[in-house]
């Protein structure tokens, strides 16, 4: 446990607002980089995020705020990364301090745009943090609910199950339930498939498809989700785990899912345009689908549920007819 030192929180959204309270239930103090003043402050002032997860209320004297990612990085031996995908490269470039000698945990369910690479291979290819000191946290866990204190699986994933061991160990609690796996790109790449499927299981119920067709819908989404894993890390693993399966499930079905609202609205006539503006929150299932297609077009994985969501997204196909050939698929 000593290995895991002291802790920085990079990110300040609903996400990181969730992971920030359960780490600091089980811990004396944090670091934690947000990158606007202004936002720190009414933090400090009201003891709570400003703009996520108002609920939950903090003892503030227990947290080191700054707006300087380096100050933050600094201090502490272990960095979780909780900052959306596309803005991750952006954060990580204002970084003098070294991370290779960092244990760094990533707990973003996204791809890094342009490079479409999951986070632990671009931590590792960009930053030289050897795959022993990167750990991802996966698993089916809104912040929303972890906001209110309601039963949550994690999965914390490393090549060194030792350090993941220690992670897992810490943040455990009476409503934090946790375990381990080797399997890091797998657990990444199921994370950034979800969104993706969930934003098809919205475009479903935008189009007033019922839940007989969803189910179905979920059931063609794991095997997919499956072919994939097998093909980019053919390594042992049970799909349904909830790493893997249970998180594909609550991102489908769940209100508190933002790619399900995002595809709700494209389902219902909504441009990306349009549906981005008004859910004033990042749906990185949008930015997965375009990675996604171009990784796969290396790979060349039967993957119908991408392509659907990928060509109404990006190709302007009518959802009502994307869709229609999908199901037709199915069987």
């Amino acid at each position: 446990m000593d290995r895991i030192g002291k802790i920085a929180i990079l990110g300040g959204g609903s996400w990181a607002t969730a992971v920030a309270k359960f780490v600091l239930e089980r811990t004396d103090e944090i670091w934690w980089y947000m990158r606007r003043d202004d936002r720190i402050e009414e933090f400090r002032r009201l003891s709570h995020n400003p703009a996520y997860l108002t609920s939950v209320h903090f003892d503030v004297r227990r947290i080191h705020f700054s707006s300087d990612i380096n100050e933050v990085v600094n201090q502490c031996q272990t960095v979780i990364l909780v900052i959306p995908s596309p803005y991750l490269k952006g954060h990580l470039k204002k970084l003098k301090t070294r991370l290779r000698d960092k244990f760094v945990i990533t707990a973003i369910k996204g791809i890094v745009p342009e490079e479409n690479l999951v986070c632990s291979e671009y931590l590792h290819r960009m930053y030289g943090i050897p795959e022993d000191n990167i750990a991802v946290l996966g698993g089916p866990s809104h912040a929303e609910e972890v906001a209110l204190g309601r039963l949550t699986y994690l999965t914390v994933g490393c090549t060194d199950l030792e350090k993941a061991g220690d992670f897992a160990e810490l943040i455990a609690s009476d409503y934090i339930k946790t375990k381990t796996s080797s399997d890091v790109i797998g657990i990444e790449y199921a994370s950034v498939l979800k969104n993706v499927y969930a934003i098809a299981a919205g475009i479903c119920n935008g189009l007033k498809y019922g839940d007989n067709f969803q189910a179905v819908l979920m059931t063609n989404a794991t095997q997919e989700m499956l072919h994939f894993l097998q093909t980019v890390n053919p390594v042992k693993f049970l799909i349904t785990d909830s790493v893997y399966m249970g998180d594909l499930l609550v991102t489908g079905y769940s209100n508190f899912s933002r790619n399900r609202i995002f595809g709700t609205m494209i389902g219902k006539g909504y441009s990306v345009k349009t549906a981005q503006i008004e859910m004033e929150m990042i749906a990185e299932g949008y930015f997965g689908a375009k990675c996604m297609k171009d990784i796969n077009r290396h790979l060349h994985v039967n993957m119908p549920i991408l392509d659907a969501v990928y060509n109404i997204l990006y190709e302007r196909i009518s959802p009502n007819i994307e869709i229609k050939l999908l199901s037709d698929s199915f069987r």
